[in-house]
Protein backbone atom coordinates (compact mmCIF):
# COMPACT_ATOMS: atom_id res chain seq x y z
CA UNK A 1 0.00 0.00 0.00
CA UNK A 2 2.72 2.25 0.75
CA UNK A 3 4.75 1.52 -2.23
CA UNK A 4 1.59 2.24 -4.25
CA UNK A 5 1.06 5.40 -2.39
CA UNK A 6 4.97 6.46 -3.62
CA UNK A 7 4.40 5.65 -6.77
CA UNK A 8 1.77 7.95 -7.23
CA UNK A 9 2.73 11.14 -5.30
CA UNK A 10 6.52 11.08 -6.11
CA UNK A 11 6.30 11.70 -9.98
CA UNK A 12 3.48 13.99 -8.90
CA UNK A 13 6.20 16.18 -6.67
CA UNK A 14 8.72 15.90 -8.78
CA UNK A 15 7.01 17.36 -11.76
CA UNK A 16 5.81 20.19 -9.16
CA UNK A 17 9.48 20.95 -8.38
CA UNK A 18 10.48 21.04 -11.82
CA UNK A 19 8.20 23.23 -12.69
CA UNK A 20 9.09 25.36 -10.10
CA UNK A 21 12.61 24.81 -10.99
CA UNK A 22 11.78 25.90 -14.39
CA UNK A 23 9.75 29.37 -13.19
CA UNK A 24 13.05 29.98 -10.98
CA UNK A 25 14.97 29.44 -14.20
CA UNK A 26 12.61 31.18 -16.20
CA UNK A 27 12.49 34.15 -14.58
CA UNK A 28 16.43 35.09 -14.93
CA UNK A 29 17.58 35.29 -19.00
CA UNK A 30 20.99 34.55 -17.66
CA UNK A 31 20.31 31.27 -16.20
CA UNK A 32 18.80 29.86 -19.22
CA UNK A 33 21.56 31.47 -21.12
CA UNK A 34 24.02 29.57 -19.23
CA UNK A 35 21.69 26.20 -19.76
CA UNK A 36 21.51 26.31 -23.31
CA UNK A 37 25.01 25.04 -24.37
CA UNK A 38 24.22 22.06 -22.22
CA UNK A 39 20.98 21.08 -24.07
CA UNK A 40 20.38 17.34 -23.60
CA UNK A 41 22.89 17.18 -21.08
CA UNK A 42 21.92 14.93 -18.06
CA UNK A 43 22.13 16.24 -14.48
CA UNK A 44 21.66 13.74 -11.11
CA UNK A 45 21.50 15.56 -7.64
CA UNK A 46 21.79 12.66 -5.04
CA UNK A 47 21.28 12.73 -1.66
CA UNK A 48 23.23 11.43 1.03
CA UNK A 49 22.39 9.95 4.75
CA UNK A 50 18.84 10.19 3.88
CA UNK A 51 16.77 9.09 6.99
CA UNK A 52 15.88 5.18 6.79
CA UNK A 53 12.43 6.55 8.53
CA UNK A 54 11.39 8.15 5.54
CA UNK A 55 9.91 7.15 2.40
CA UNK A 56 12.53 7.07 0.16
CA UNK A 57 13.34 9.42 -2.81
CA UNK A 58 12.42 9.66 -6.34
CA UNK A 59 15.30 9.99 -9.18
CA UNK A 60 16.17 13.38 -9.43
CA UNK A 61 17.89 13.10 -12.86
CA UNK A 62 16.78 16.38 -15.40
CA UNK A 63 18.05 16.31 -18.51
CA UNK A 64 18.40 20.31 -19.89
CA UNK A 65 15.55 20.91 -22.86
CA UNK A 66 16.72 22.96 -25.99
CA UNK A 67 14.84 26.05 -24.32
CA UNK A 68 17.64 26.16 -21.41
CA UNK A 69 15.22 24.58 -18.62
CA UNK A 70 14.85 21.64 -16.90
CA UNK A 71 12.66 18.11 -17.88
CA UNK A 72 12.84 15.81 -14.82
CA UNK A 73 13.60 12.29 -16.26
CA UNK A 74 11.44 10.24 -14.00
CA UNK A 75 12.79 6.51 -13.55
CA UNK A 76 14.14 7.07 -16.87
CA UNK A 77 17.75 4.69 -16.96
CA UNK A 78 20.75 6.27 -17.36
CA UNK A 79 24.00 4.53 -16.85
CA UNK A 80 26.08 8.01 -16.02
CA UNK A 81 24.86 11.62 -16.72
CA UNK A 82 27.44 14.15 -17.44
CA UNK A 83 27.01 16.06 -13.92
CA UNK A 84 26.11 14.72 -10.63
CA UNK A 85 25.77 16.53 -7.55
CA UNK A 86 26.39 14.80 -3.76
CA UNK A 87 24.83 16.73 -1.00
CA UNK A 88 24.13 15.47 2.52
CA UNK A 89 20.47 14.90 3.71
CA UNK A 90 20.89 13.58 6.98
CA UNK A 91 18.33 16.38 8.15
CA UNK A 92 16.14 17.29 5.20
CA UNK A 93 13.78 19.53 7.28
CA UNK A 94 16.95 21.36 7.73
CA UNK A 95 18.52 21.55 4.29
CA UNK A 96 14.80 22.24 2.67
CA UNK A 97 14.51 26.10 4.78
CA UNK A 98 18.28 26.60 4.82
CA UNK A 99 17.81 26.28 0.72
CA UNK A 100 14.29 28.34 0.36
CA UNK A 101 16.54 30.95 2.35
CA UNK A 102 18.95 30.69 -0.34
CA UNK A 103 21.93 29.08 1.73
CA UNK A 104 23.50 26.16 -0.42
CA UNK A 105 24.88 23.37 1.22
CA UNK A 106 28.17 21.67 0.64
CA UNK A 107 28.36 20.01 -2.82
CA UNK A 108 30.03 17.02 -4.08
CA UNK A 109 30.97 17.56 -8.05
CA UNK A 110 31.41 15.11 -10.69
CA UNK A 111 31.63 15.15 -14.08
CA UNK A 112 31.70 18.07 -17.08
CA UNK A 113 33.61 20.74 -15.63
CA UNK A 114 32.02 23.37 -17.70
CA UNK A 115 28.55 21.98 -17.12
CA UNK A 116 29.81 21.99 -13.60
CA UNK A 117 30.74 25.91 -13.57
CA UNK A 118 27.20 26.77 -15.09
CA UNK A 119 25.24 25.12 -12.36
CA UNK A 120 27.29 26.64 -9.74
CA UNK A 121 26.86 29.62 -10.97
CA UNK A 122 23.08 29.01 -11.29
CA UNK A 123 23.09 27.62 -7.47
CA UNK A 124 25.54 30.97 -6.36
CA UNK A 125 23.17 33.45 -8.18
CA UNK A 126 19.68 32.11 -8.84
CA UNK A 127 17.35 33.10 -6.22
CA UNK A 128 13.64 32.91 -6.48
CA UNK A 129 11.79 36.30 -6.11
CA UNK A 130 9.03 35.74 -3.82
CA UNK A 131 7.65 39.06 -3.64
CA UNK A 132 7.70 39.44 -7.30
CA UNK A 133 5.32 36.77 -7.39
CA UNK A 134 2.78 37.74 -4.86
CA UNK A 135 2.65 40.85 -6.27
CA UNK A 136 1.56 39.00 -9.48
CA UNK A 137 -1.15 37.21 -7.28
CA UNK A 138 -1.96 40.02 -4.69
CA UNK A 139 -2.07 43.89 -4.17
CA UNK A 140 0.89 45.32 -3.60
CA UNK A 141 0.32 46.06 0.23
CA UNK A 142 -1.16 42.59 0.45
CA UNK A 143 1.95 41.24 -1.21
CA UNK A 144 4.46 43.12 0.60
CA UNK A 145 2.77 41.98 4.09
CA UNK A 146 2.48 37.93 3.20
CA UNK A 147 6.17 38.61 2.11
CA UNK A 148 7.38 39.58 5.29
CA UNK A 149 5.29 37.38 7.41
CA UNK A 150 6.85 34.25 5.11
CA UNK A 151 10.10 35.31 5.74
CA UNK A 152 9.36 35.33 9.64
CA UNK A 153 7.76 31.95 9.67
CA UNK A 154 10.90 31.05 7.75
CA UNK A 155 13.59 32.72 9.92
CA UNK A 156 11.74 30.64 12.78
CA UNK A 157 11.68 27.48 11.42
CA UNK A 158 15.28 28.11 10.55
CA UNK A 159 16.55 29.02 13.84
CA UNK A 160 14.29 25.89 15.38
CA UNK A 161 16.06 23.57 13.13
CA UNK A 162 19.45 24.63 14.00
CA UNK A 163 18.63 24.90 17.54
CA UNK A 164 17.45 21.26 17.22
CA UNK A 165 20.78 20.27 15.11
CA UNK A 166 22.99 22.05 17.67
CA UNK A 167 21.43 20.20 20.71
CA UNK A 168 21.30 16.94 18.89
CA UNK A 169 25.18 17.10 17.97
CA UNK A 170 25.40 18.11 22.07
CA UNK A 171 23.85 14.95 22.71
CA UNK A 172 25.65 12.99 20.59
CA UNK A 173 29.09 13.98 21.93
CA UNK A 174 28.35 13.30 25.63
Amino acid sequence: MLQTLQQIWAPAVMERLTLLVNHVLASERAATARLLPHAGKALRLELTDWPALLPPLPSLLWRVTAAGLLEWCGAEPMDQPELSLRAAADNPALLAVRLLGGEMPPVDVVGDAQFATDVNWLMQNLRWDWAADLERAFPQPLAAALHRAGRAVADGLRSALQSAESLKNRWRAR
